[in-house]
């Protein structure tokens, strides 16, 4: 009831507040309520609409309050930019006074300190006086209607048509004033599309020529395609990229034009492309290389340049000391004597180099004579050692909490580009138990490890594998570490060691890893409660407790990650995610005979697990996008496992990043029904493991104003069971039955987003719930006025760092 007394609150908030946008306007002041464009048919109406100079105030629906706006009022009533202005040049002058002073000593480090707090406080009043107090930067300020933007905007709308291949269009404008408000209305005749008719060139080089004729396909402009301005430029950078990646080192697009002739009553145009001629020669000239030179130069004036030289691979390579390997050195170089010059060849080789985060920088430059190009690199080391301490917060189930880390970073270890690197990372968050429900539990964790990455496969070891491989980015990875993790329930250690390669494509866009070793020995200590939980769930049938044995897991696992159209930064562009992975545990198992496990103290398994996950990120317009997640995975036990998986191995349920209408790690398995507390609602005090998960995520996101960007969402899916579980039944998965075990929930997030960091704030509410009775699963009409969060436990709140996906 509590609730329902905070939502009126709110409620009445906005309905005080609903005049707000109106009030205080000044005599002739019409505030931007809408903008409407009409008569748009080919045209791309997202792009029009985003021409508008002068946007209405984001709104509440149904209501003419505007979080914005309110915000913004908030900051206007304690802001006086006179005393800011007074108090920054009382500031400044302060900071001249300490200028004088340490000019005279500047050992005082008193005042330095003053003086270094001085200029951040200027800095943040300047900050003020140009964009106004937080509040006021949170929020917007009211638009009030121009009628010179609103101008602007017609010659914006029609520039863009013309340029789009309506170059008869035209657009008026009409504004509508009601009770201090304004509704603009642009009208678009966009008249007949120019359609390209023909494309042709014309070059007196006849390689040019046959080059250009060639990569036709390629062309961003071609016949009965609209005509794009846009499109004339990217195909004149597109043959200036073609040219230099075939030996045209001097090349450039001022020597493209274009000469576009429109037929008024065809409605179509025709495009001639014209190579000019250089100035200073008959035609365009094919380089060589000649010659490579690699140079890495003392880090400083303090180290001597002892000009130590030598050749690998008929390229000249010269060190300040002779610490670096030539052959790994060359396998990210692919400017080779004898070839054609190609700028991609120049950037790989740029973009390979820098990879090996072993430099500073890689410049590479020319010289040339005749036809021929003498190619310098030049290089200089990073810093050897690299200490870098970080404290922050991060989050994993439920709530965020404090982390300290620290790194130590060694290059070039053996001499061969290697680098040593030494992790320590030690948190603490706020997880729900394992065993207990209702409230949010200390989770301790200690990671700490020592790893050498090598630049190359350390198998096979020759030089023709170095430079097959090398566009790749290869890298070896032999990591040795231990991990402490202290939960509610139990306290786990493992020592673990991996072997694993890595490599990625060109673009970065598809990335492999293939772990051919990890290996683990774990030791757990339960607490009494879960201890006596696992042993009734034993007498029960339930094997669980073994995956709490001390134990050895040993695995061959792979994963690949597909990126299209680089997800993760999201911007204008559909971009999506696969990511693939496949773990084999416990294979080596199968040439070895029982009586090799007979009488030892460790539990050893053996299983197999795959996982697909795809992301998929649409862009709606600039202030909405729609984002989805499908999730399907599998594990199974065999063989000496004795039916269980290492608890890590298990899929859950459940979460901020998985449904959020339940609390982490408690959803399912299955149609399983938890018991029933004294109040008639479910007892969800145990995670609930899972060999099957199938999940999929939809999400609905829209900027709201300053940081502020509001989420609908609506997650399905649940976790399964290859086998019958004696303790908890329903958890099997059947074909025929598992399409209504799928627990639905829906909900609305609030975000934070600072660029480098999103804080997220989702309330889950369940609409579909497997472990209720058939028939009584959708329990979302539970919902109403009086109880806004429904019963007991259909509401879920979730705390995260960054999107769920």
């Amino acid at each position: 009831m509590n609730y329902f007394k905070y939502i009126n609150f709110l409620l009445f908030l906005i309905v005080t507040t609903a005049c707000s946008l109106t009030k205080g306007l000044e005599r002739g002041q019409y505030l931007v309520y809408n903008n409407e464009v009409k008569g748009i048919q080919k045209a791309d109406g997202e792009a029009i609409r985003n021409l508008i100079a002068q946007k209405p105030n984001t709104r509440i629906p149904l209501t003419n309050f505007s979080p914005g706006v309110f915000f913004h009022d908030m900051g206007m009533v304690t802001y006086d930019s006179a005393k800011l202005a007074e108090r920054k040049n009382e500031f400044e002058a302060e900071r001249e006074l300490l200028e004088t002073t340490l000019q005279k000593d500047p050992n005082q480090r008193k005042l330095r300190r003053r003086y270094i707090k001085v200029n951040s406080q200027i800095s943040n009043l300047e900050r003020k006086l140009e964009y106004g107090n937080w509040f006021m930067r949170t929020g917007s300020p009211r638009v009030i209607y121009d009628s010179i933007k609103t101008f602007e905007t017609e010659r914006q709308i029609n520039y863009y048509l013309v340029n789009n291949g309506f170059f008869d269009a035209e657009v008026t404008s009409s504004v509508r004033r009601e009770k201090r408000k304004a509704f603009i209305t642009y009208e678009i005749n966009e008249h007949d599309e120019y359609l390209i008719d023909s494309v042709f060139t014309r070059s007196d080089d006849s390689h040019i020529y046959e080059l250009l004729q060639r990569s036709n396909r390629s062309s961003l402009i071609s016949p009965n395609q609209r005509y794009i301005q846009s499109n004339i430029s990217r195909e004149r950078q597109r043959v200036e990229d073609l040219l230099k990646e075939n030996g045209y080192y001097t090349f450039s697009k001022s020597y493209i034009e274009y000469n576009i002739y429109k037929d008024t009553v065809e409605k179509h145009v025709q495009v001639e492309q014209i190579i000019r001629k250089p100035v200073y020669d008959e035609q365009h000239r094919v380089y060589k290389v000649d010659s490579v030179t690699f140079r890495i130069s003392s880090p400083n004036d303090v180290i001597r340049d002892r000009q130590v030289e030598s050749e690998f691979d008929n390229k000249k390579f010269i060190f300040y000391r002779d610490r670096y390997a030539e052959r790994i050195l060359n396998s990210r170089i692919f400017i080779n004597e004898g070839k054609v010059y190609n700028r991609r060849d120049v950037l790989e080789t740029q973009r390979q180099l820098a990879n090996l985060d072993v430099f500073r920088f890689v410049n590479i430059s020319f010289d040339t004579l005749g036809n021929k190009i003498h190619t310098k690199i030049f290089t200089s080391p990073s810093q050897k050692y690299q200490v870098i301490n970080q404290l922050g917060a991060s989050v994993t189930e439920q709530l965020p909490g404090p982390f300290v880390s620290h790194s130590l970073r060694n290059r070039n270890l053996f001499g061969g580009l290697e680098i040593f690197e030494l992790n320590f990372r030690a948190g603490l968050e706020g997880v729900a138990s394992a065993t207990a429900e209702g409230g949010v539990y200390r989770s301790r964790e200690l990671n700490t490890s020592a790893s050498i990455i090598f630049p190359q496969f350390l198998f096979p070891f020759n030089t023709w594998a170095l430079n097959q491989f090398g566009r790749y980015n290869p890298r070896t990875r032999v990591l040795f570490g231990y991990n402490y993790v202290n939960r509610p329930e139990y306290v786990r250690e493992a020592l673990n060691t991996i072997f694993a390669y890595n490599w990625a494509t060109r673009d970065l866009r598809q990335q492999f890893t293939l772990n051919l070793l990890d290996a683990n020995f774990i030791r757990s200590n339960l607490n009494p409660a879960f201890q006596t939980r696992l042993e009734e769930l034993q007498g029960q049938g339930n094997n669980l407790i073994n995956s709490f044995l001390s134990s050895y897991v040993s695995s061959v696992s792979g994963q690949a990650i597909i990126n299209f159209n680089e997800y993760g930064l999201f911007g204008k562009r559909n971009a999506s995610l696969l990511r693939i992975f496949g773990e084999s545990g416990g294979t080596t198992y199968n040439f070895l005979s029982d009586e090799f496990f007979d009488n030892r103290s460790l539990a050893y398994f053996q299983f197999l697990k795959v996982q697909l996950d795809w992301r998929r990120y649409i862009p709606i317009n600039n202030q909405s996008t729609f984002a989805y997640r499908a999730n399907l995975g599998l594990a199974r036990p065999y063989g000496i496992s004795n039916g269980v998986l290492p608890y890590e191995k298990y899929f859950f349920a459940g979460g901020s990043t998985s449904n959020r209408a339940w609390q982490p790690r408690r959803l399912g398995p299955g149609s399983f029904t938890p018991q029933l507390r004294e109040d008639g609602t479910f007892d969800y005090r145990f995670e609930q493991p899972g060999e099957i998960v199938f999940e999929t995520m939809f999400e609905y996101r829209r900027k709201l104003f300053g940081y502020f960007d509001g989420a609908f969402f609506i997650d399905a899916g649940n976790i399964w069971t290859f086998l019958p579980d004696p303790t908890r039944e329903g958890a099997q998965f059947r074909a025929t039955e598992f399409y209504k075990e799928i627990a639905v929930g829906t909900g609305v997030g609030l975000r934070m987003d600072f660029d480098f960091l999103v804080l997220r704030l989702d309330m889950g509410v369940k609409a579909l719930d497997p472990a209720q009775p058939e028939g009584e699963r959708f329990v979302l009409d539970k919902i109403s006025l009086a109880r806004p969060l429904g019963e007991r436990g259909q509401a879920v709140f979730n705390i995260g760092i960054g999107y769920p996906f």
